[in-house]
Parts: structure tokens; sequence; C-alpha cells
């Protein structure tokens, strides 16, 4: 900055804004002491941007979504809400979460472990991670962040003017050396996803738990999110860490088991955690739809899904895949969820030679930072006469696959 300064013969204090400025805009990344350097795409550009189109005849997994045919009709829902509504319009000034949908909220993660704490709801889970992020953190600010991991995620934290430091994973969870030494390098914050972990279906086990659990202890001042997307369509045991730390927030999302559409969050965390989003959501939106959370109560209260089918039905054919592809010497991961992660050597070549067999599946570059080469495939679309066939495709084009440490 000294050596510009003179250069443009300005004070080293207009360089040192305009570095901020455009780290802050999302235009150069900083990497420690190897200097600032322009950024290959915008922050504000998404991974979601890499995706293989699926051309006409070509099966698609690589949207990611959850199988149509286990989510619920809205229907009924909506009318409910609307009953509802019709004798108590829902107005200004009256309380932004609904008090049946907290209590019932609440007492689902009182089932689970997860701490005691107030509740507000969000507009799904990345509004929530967004929100929790911007009311402790500043531009600059190092996040832990898993790699492979959720792309949105992944873009979120740049797009912020925050720096991402890569966690690696493995069907446990976050890597128990990579945590402590991002926490130890100065990360601020930590984002976990407990179950079903796009893109590789990794699970917090109990022992993992505790000793990740001994980590943030020695780091009380980290910020710790959660994201429970895999809620209802999971079958494991979740194991949280909330609570840890001085401040922390736990994510619940309606999206995988009642569908996408249903822009519905819930989130708990420690009082000035949930008091800042709060307050700074009365700011922009206001609330999320108190129709919505109606709709959401009543799918919870009615047992429109069958969460332990739905699980099931996942997990039989996730892993139908990975036996499958393990038969064919083709390392997969994939414990928990709707997607299978495939290590491979040439992931531009995989999925050219995939799409050619018929199969378009998502790039791993989506949900990768430093971790190695994969590919996603998602088995929502897939039915048991399809297992066999796509493993063949995927071992055509993955060749022999060796066992892979992320991290």
């Amino acid at each position: 900055m000294r050596e510009l300064a003179a250069r443009l013969e300005v004070n080293p204090n207009t360089v040192a804004a305009a570095y901020r400025t455009l780290r802050e805009r999302g235009v150069i990344e900083t990497a420690g002491r190897r200097g600032s350097r322009v950024r290959p795409r915008p922050a504000s550009t998404p991974r979601g941007s890499l995706r293989i189109e699926a051309p006409p005849g070509v099966r698609d997994l690589g949207e990611g979504n959850p199988d149509p045919a286990l989510l619920p009709s809205l229907g009924p829902a909506l009318a409910a809400a609307a009953a509802i509504d019709a004798g108590h319009p829902g107005l200004y000034g009256e309380v932004s979460v609904v008090p049946e949908f907290a209590a019932y909220a609440r007492g689902a993660m009182d089932a689970d472990g997860v701490p005691e704490g107030p509740v507000v709801v969000t507009s799904g889970a990345l509004d929530a991670i967004e929100r929790v992020l911007a009311a402790h953190l500043r531009p600059g600010d190092a996040v832990a962040v898993e790699d492979p991991g959720w792309g949105s995620v992944l873009d979120l934290v740049p797009a912020l003017g925050l720096r991402a430091v890569p966690v690696g994973v493995d069907d446990d969870g976050p890597l128990v050396a990579d945590v402590e030494r991002a926490l130890r390098a100065g990360a601020r914050a930590l984002v976990v996803t407990d179950r079903a972990q796009n893109p590789t279906g990794a699970c917090v086990s109990g022992r993992r738990v505790g000793e990740l659990k001994a980590v943030l202890a020695r780091h009380p001042d980290v910020l710790l999110i959660e994201d429970d997307h895999g809620h209802a369509i999971v079958d494991l045991p979740l194991h949280p860490l909330a609570g840890t730390t001085d401040h922390w927030a736990f994510v619940r999302s309606a999206a995988k088991a009642y569908g996408p559409d249903l822009r519905v969050a819930v989130l708990t965390g420690d009082a000035v955690t949930v008091d800042r989003v709060a307050g700074r959501q009365r700011l922009g939106p206001g609330w999320v739809s108190r129709l919505l959370q109606r709709a959401v109560l009543h799918l919870w209260t009615s047992d429109a899904v069958d969460t332990a089918a739905v699980a099931r039905s996942y997990a039989e054919r996730r892993d139908a895949l990975v036996h499958a592809l393990a038969e064919r010497g083709v390392v997969a991961r994939g414990r928990s969820g709707m997607n299978v992660w495939v290590p491979v050597s040439d992931e531009t070549g995989a999925i050219a030679r995939l799409l050619h067999a018929g199969w378009a599946v998502a790039p791993g570059a989506r949900f990768r930072m430093a971790a190695p080469q994969a590919v996603r495939l998602t088995v929502s679309p897939l039915t048991a006469a399809d297992i066999g066939p796509l493993a063949d495709a995927v071992a055509a084009a993955a060749g022999p696959a060796r066992p892979v440490t992320y991290g």
C-alpha cells in the first residue's frame, strides 16, 4: 500500500480506503500474507451458475431438488391458514412469529437437545445464516466453512465481504484438526451442517460432536452457526453443538421435507444473536408471512409427511447407489440425505462422459474450495431400476477411484 501511495502521490490512508471498498464490494479478495488479488468472478455471481443443462433425453441429477412424490400437497395447509386469516386478518403491529408455530418448533428442538433460546422465523436457511453473520461480523473477518460444502454458503461469505477459510469434511462432519487450525488462525465464525451435508451427505456423529465441542470450548468468542436442513428427511439422530460458544445460532428449514417454495426456517440461538436478527428483520421485510407460518404448522401437526418413510426412501436410493458404485470399484460418499459425492480425477471429463451416457450431474466446482475434484449426484429422481445403469455410467466416466481424504 505504501508503494502504491508513493507511485500515485496520495496518502497511504487513501489507498487503504480504496482497498477496503474493493474488498467490501467483492471485487478483490485478501489472502493474508499472500496479498490481495482480483476475484475470478464477482462475489454476487452464484456458484449455481456452474450447472450442466440437461438436453432432451438426459436424466437430470444435478439440480438437488427433493422428490416431488415425497412432498405433501400444500392445498389443505394453505386453506387452513387462510381460514384462520379470514377470522383474524394479519395486520401491521402484530407479533412477527405465530405463538403456536414458535411453541411447536421450540418443542421439537427441545426434544433434539437444542439448548433453550428464543425463536424467530426467516425466509429459508440461507436467509438465517446471512442475518446471523451480518449481526456479528464485519467485512474482512474470516469464516470457517465446510469444504466441500453448500455452494450458497461459499457464495454468501465473500458477498458479505467476509473471507472463507476451508475446513475439510468426512462422513462424521467437519475435521477436528481443520476446525482447530481455522479458529487458531483467527476465524471469527464456524458454519456446520448437522445432517445431510450438501454435497457429501456427512452427518455429525456423537463422537465427533464431543471432539468439536472441546475445540469450541477453547474459543468461546467464535460465532457458531448450525444448519439442520436435513430435519425430517434423515433418520440419523441430531448431535447439536449449540450452546458451546457465547454466540450461537441453530437453523431448521422446511424446504427439503415440505417444499422448497415454503420459504420458512426456524432460527434459535443466544438472546443477543436472536435479538439482533429480529431487530434488523423489522427494519427490512418486517416478518415472514404468518400465513406461511400457519401453513407449515398445519403440515407439522397434521402429519402430512411420514418423515420416517421419506428418510427411508432417500436412504434406500442413496445406499443402493453407493453400494453399486463400490462393487464397480468407485469410492463414493453419502451417509445421509439425498446426495452422493463421487471423487474423480478429471471433473470436466467425467461430466462430459456422463452427459454423453444420458446423465447430467452437478460439477464439484460448485461446492469446492481446496477439496479434490468430484461430482455430485442427487438420488431424488432415481428408481431402483436406475441404480445399475447409472453406476455403470459413473464407473466408466470416473475410472478407478482412490479413497480421498477431504481437507
